[in-house]
Parts: structure tokens; C-alpha cells; sequence
């Protein structure tokens, strides 16, 4: 089964799934003030930022989230062990893939991202809403575990035995710019793969085909052993999504970038290569 669902097949899934709407922009207005302005109807919000990640310290600016709050947060959208769920965001899927990410790590088996997010949505006519639903009494209980994942060691082994995809702009790549962690620079060994471009200008993502072949000329292929990290965990879960298109499965550093810098003894690169 595919990670993404269309308009179109939401439209006419038999089972409705439960709709989560995770809309986040890292540099602000909160995502929740865009969902109380119109969201699917029946739609939850879950918040990125304390529902999806823990508190930011040593771990990174967006550490895994405790299990309980996982739990809580699943529960009051109604979530059951076998319930499916649909995530979505304002449209390129960002923080919809870290929910989706998230989610299967602590054992939600259906759960996919709406592609193209709202504006997908709204592009095809469907209706929004400002009316927020009462909170669900789902059973769901959250544990961790369910997908493998990387720290920091294993980050950098990938790098020196698979390919560890950077997924951040190309400027903090190199440590030309670092508009968010104290260093510049990226994990050794590591190659830059934006996750801007795994999307069209809609927010949609690319077809499969052309998403393998973006990967394979960055040294992916189905043997490769594969990770993936960014700045602090979330656009690099969007890079493991669109692998996962391609039917490529990749490992997440959570802590990423932002946990790698907070050991001085670990090495630093800059430069585009």
C-alpha cells in the first residue's frame, strides 16, 4: 500500500479514516491558528511541536516524543489499534511525514499522508471547516520500537558504509548559513538531497519513478543501506517518505543535526561535497 492517498481516495475509502491535521511552519504562525481558520471536516489537530516531538535539549530541537503523549494524542482523535488514519498539512507534507513517521514508530499499522495536503483538498472542491470535533475515545496505547532508527554513531556509520541523505537546503548543508543550531555544517560523509525537491509546485509529490531516479543519481539504490537526517527530525522524515514511494526503505536520525552538534568531539564538515 502506497504512504500517500489522493483526494480522490479519500473521497471514496470505504473504512473513513480518522483525519489529522498537522499543519506546522517552522518559522511561525503556530499550526494551530491555521486549523481553527478551516480544516477537513471531522479533522483533529495534533501539535508538531509538543504532540510529535519531546522537549527540545540534548536530543535535538525535536526529540522523539514520549509514548504516553503519542497515546493521549491518538486517543483523543479516536484512534483504535486498528483504525486508519490520514495526516495532512497545508500542502507540501512536511510535517504530515514526521506524523506519519512518528506514528508508525509507535505502531500505528495505517496511517498514510494526504498528498498534496489542504490546498489539494480545497483545489478539488472539497469543503472546510472551522468546527472542531469533540474529542474521540479511542483505545490506541503508543509503543516505541515498531521501525528501526538511528543515533548518532549509526549516522555516522551509514555514512561511511551506505548513503546518508542531508535532507536540508543546500546553503546549511555546506555551513554557509545556520539560521537555526549554534554550528554550520554537516555529519561527514554525508550528501545533500533538499527535500523541496521531492515535491511539484502544488506540494504533490513526484511520481515514483522519477523520485528513484533523483535518489539513484545520489548513489540510492535497493541494496544501499540508506539514512536519512536534517536539522532537527522532521524534513528529513519527509525525505524517508518519498523514498518509501519509491518503494526504498531509510532509517531516520531523529536527533539529527541538532542532537550531532551537541558533542564537540563529533567531526563537522562544510563545503558542498
Amino acid at each position: 500500500m502506497s504512504p500517500l492517498i489522493t483526494v480522490d481516495e479519500l473521497r471514496a475509502a470505504a473504512d473513513r479514516p480518522v483525519l489529522i491535521d498537522v499543519t506546522w511552519n517552522l518559522a511561525g504562525p503556530p499550526g494551530r491558528a491555521a486549523y481553527d481558520a478551516g480544516h477537513l471536516p471531522g479533522a483533529y489537530f495534533v501539535d508538531l511541536d509538543t504532540e510529535l516531538a519531546g522537549p527540545p535539549g540534548s536530543g535535538g530541537r525535536h526529540p522523539l516524543p514520549a509514548a504516553t503523549t503519542v497515546t493521549a494524542a491518538l486517543r483523543r482523535a479516536g484512534v483504535g489499534p486498528s483504525t486508519p488514519v490520514v495526516v495532512y498539512d497545508a500542502a507540501n507534507s512536511t510535517a504530515a511525514a514526521r506524523a506519519w513517521w512518528v506514528f508508525r514508530y509507535f505502531g500505528v499499522r495505517d496511517v498514510r499522508v494526504l498528498d498534496g495536503g489542504l490546498a489539494a483538498w480545497q483545489a478539488a472542491g472539497g469543503e472546510v471547516t472551522t468546527d472542531v470535533p469533540a474529542d474521540g475515545d479511542g483505545s490506541f496505547i503508543a509503543t516505541a520500537g515498531h521501525i528501526p532508527l538511528l543515533d548518532a554513531d549509526g549516522a555516522a556509520d551509514v555514512a561511511a558504509a551506505g548513503v546518508l541523505l542531508d535532507a536540508r537546503a543546500p546553503e546549511r548543508f555546506a555551513g554557509e548559513v545556520e539560521p537555526m543550531d549554534p554550528v554550520a555544517g554537516h555529519i561527514p560523509g554525508a550528501v545533500n538531497a533538499p527535500t523541496t525537491a521531492n515535491v511539484d509546485e502544488t506540494g504533490h509529490f513526484l511520481p515514483a519513478d522519477e523520485l528513484r531516479e533523483r535518489f539513484e543519481k545520489l548513489g540510492v539504490n535497493d541494496s544501499t543501506q540508506v539514512g536519512v537526517y536534517c536539522g532537527s527530525g522532521v524534513t528529513a522524515a519527509h525525505e524517508a517518505l518519498a523514498l518509501e514511494v519509491t518503494g526504498i526503505p531509510a532509517t531516520l536520525y531523529v536527533g539529527s543535526w541538532s542532537e550531532w552538534i551537541t558533542d564537540p568531539t563529533r567531526p563537522v564538515a562544510t563545503g558542498k561535497a
